[in-house]
């Protein structure tokens, strides 16, 4: 997905910062106290929803800048107010745990939970919550403040009154004809995203749709724009989760028109060891990113096969040396130093077969509880530290997958506090060896940044924190 949804001509207005969007070198109070900007931010998407004109609202959503948060507050104020209220997100997870954060944020908030006939629908914990309610028909949920559901399943309720409101949680990722399958069942609706990761999954191809107005394979929230310009659109404008180490690069490569933050500042989180270094690649790119939150553990050049064994063996090895060395991480979160557990470091890779093979060398070397798993199963979780195999690494060309925004977005951003990125040397040269070559077609939006502006950015910054290693 672009880093902005709306036509180039329409987007060059935010090169100059507008009061709600304050340049990053500004020093008016925003960008001194984060939670104001936020809270101010957020008060305007509640306005708009709840006492707005238009029938949408759009928010877009940076990494970790509090997006389900907004949603369970959205639902909460919608459902005080006597607005009943649809909510659809697009997994069972994101269905589950929107439940989950409603029932603790308001106990005594009814709540539905429609789901599909499968033999495990839903999250147990669902069934320890009296508020509650659970069905796979929507007529037995009627009356309920707010119901809650996957897109695929919305798409088969017939029959009921209108929602008056609707909720749809990360919208970028739904497609527009999925959107079209549940818009009936509701009046108005609030719509939030990042517009950063990951585009909606297709498994045929939509180019014969290219630049149409209806193309199903586009984002719901691009489609929706594209009908309804008008709609008032805002943005949430601090990480929460991103450091202040993170936040600059991310928003620079894939958020630049629509920049955000860091909620804390240098110093307010601290990544330390017990154990010294024993001077070895591993160990020396995790002081790295320890220090500067960014590492790079750079192996010699090579084409390689998908499943490099050398790069496999060598991420797994940064992994078993983060736990052998007692790590301890402090933030705003504790002002006392938690340990750095196997639960809070993630393995981010491309293809499914390279995640298998990390898990394979990883359970060699006695690890466990580690989550390793492609840049789409990633999307939406957080952890202290990630370590990620580069999608170019050991690669001979460049591809259109290899090179989504999206991809590279979501790997780069999953972590608190540092990330570390193996990969083998020359793939700035393999980038200027395959320059984007996709061709331009009358009516799409074209993508900013693209992946190998993308790419150059990230790495242009990771080189600064090179560690180079011969196994």
């Amino acid at each position: 997905m672009t880093a902005d949804a709306r036509p180039l001509e329409a987007r060059t207005s935010l090169d100059s910062p507008s009061p709600d969007s304050p340049s990053p070198d500004s020093p008016s109070p925003e960008r001194s106290d984060p939670a104001a900007a936020a809270a101010r931010a957020t008060d305007a998407i509640l306005r708009d929803t709840l006492h707005g004109a238009h029938r949408g609202v759009v928010v877009d959503s940076p990494p970790g800048a509090g997006k389900s948060t907004l949603v369970v507050r959205a639902a909460r104020e919608l459902a005080a107010a006597g607005r009943r209220l649809m909510v659809v997100a697009q997994t069972n997870a994101q269905v589950d745990d929107l439940v989950l954060r409603l029932a603790e944020k308001d106990p005594d908030l009814p709540v539905g939970r429609l789901h599909s006939n499968d033999a495990d629908p839903y999250d147990k914990a669902l069934d320890g919550l009296p508020n509650v309610r659970k069905s796979a028909k929507a007529a037995d949920l009627a009356g309920l403040d707010v119901v809650i559901s996957t897109a695929a399943k919305w798409a088969h309720v017939k029959g009921v009154e209108p929602w008056r409101y609707a909720i749809v949680d990360e919208a970028y990722q739904m497609r527009s004809d999925a959107l079209l399958a549940v818009a009936g069942l509701f009046e108005r609706a609030l719509f939030v995203g990042d517009p950063g990761q990951l585009d909606p999954f297709a498994i045929v191809g939509a180019e014969q749709w290219a630049g149409l107005s209806y193309d199903p394979s586009a984002s719901a929230v691009t489609t929706l724009l594209a009908h309804n310009p008008e709609l008032p659109q805002h943005r949430l404008p601090v990480s929460w989760r991103l450091p202040a180490s993170a936040a600059p690069l991310v928003s620079d490569a894939f958020y630049p028109y629509t920049r955000f933050r860091s909620g804390t500042g240098h110093g307010d989180r601290r990544l330390a060891f017990a154990v010294a270094s024993d001077g070895s690649g591993p160990d020396r790119v995790i002081d790295e990113a320890a220090e500067a939150g960014w590492g790079l553990l750079e192996l010699p050049a090579r084409h390689t096969p998908r499943t490099d064994p050398e790069a496999v063996r060598a991420v797994a090895q940064v992994v078993r040396r983060l736990l052998d060395r007692g790590g301890a991480a402090v933030s705003e979160r504790s002002p006392d130093p938690v340990p750095l557990t196997a639960d809070r470091i993630a393995v981010g890779t491309a293809h499914r077969d390279q995640a298998a093979a990390v898990r394979s060398a990883l359970a060699e070397l006695g690890v466990a509880d580690v989550t390793v798993d492609t840049a789409n199963r990633l999307q939406g979780r957080e952890f202290d530290v990630t370590v990620v195999l580069h999608p170019l690494s050991g690669r001979p060309d460049a591809t259109a997958f290899h090179l989504e925004t999206g991809r590279l977005c979501v790997l780069a951003s999953r972590h608190r506090h540092a990330c570390i990125v193996v990969c083998r040397a020359g793939v700035a040269e393999l980038l200027d060896d395959h320059p984007s070559t996709e061709p331009v077609q009358l009516g799409v939006t074209v993508k900013f940044p693209d992946g190998w502006e993308a790419n150059h950015a990230v790495l242009g910054h990771l080189a600064e924190h090179r560690v180079t290693w011969r196994p």
